[in-house]
């Protein structure tokens, strides 16, 4: 398994519309093969912060993520409502193990 959270901060005045771009780029991202869990989790106490947890089945799957055309009018939507950049971070499964994830 690939698992990457991003971290998003974005501007106040596009919260809303960030979550309607970034929601059906989640719902897109489901569908592909190499992924097997794509959430979109907002802040509780800072509306303007979110993350993407996007757990991908191979390393090569990030990328051909990247190539599609959901990902990429994403990419293209979202990137004048950043009130700075998305730091992406990759993680390794400690608890449950891999076998848990199907």
């Amino acid at each position: 398994m690939f698992i990457v959270l991003v971290y998003v901060h974005v501007k106040e005045e596009s919260i809303e519309d960030f979550k309607q771009a970034s929601g059906e780029n989640a719902e897109a991202s489901r569908l592909e093969a190499g992924i097997v869990r794509f959430d979109l989790l907002q802040q509780a106490d800072d509306p303007t912060r979110f993350i993407l947890i996007e757990i991908y089945r191979t390393e090569e799957d990030p990328a051909r993520h990247k190539q599609t055309a959901h990902y990429r009018k994403w990419r293209e939507t979202v990137a004048p409502m950043m009130a700075e950049p998305r730091r992406g971070i990759r993680y390794e499964i400690i608890s449950p193990g891999e076998e848990a994830w199907g």
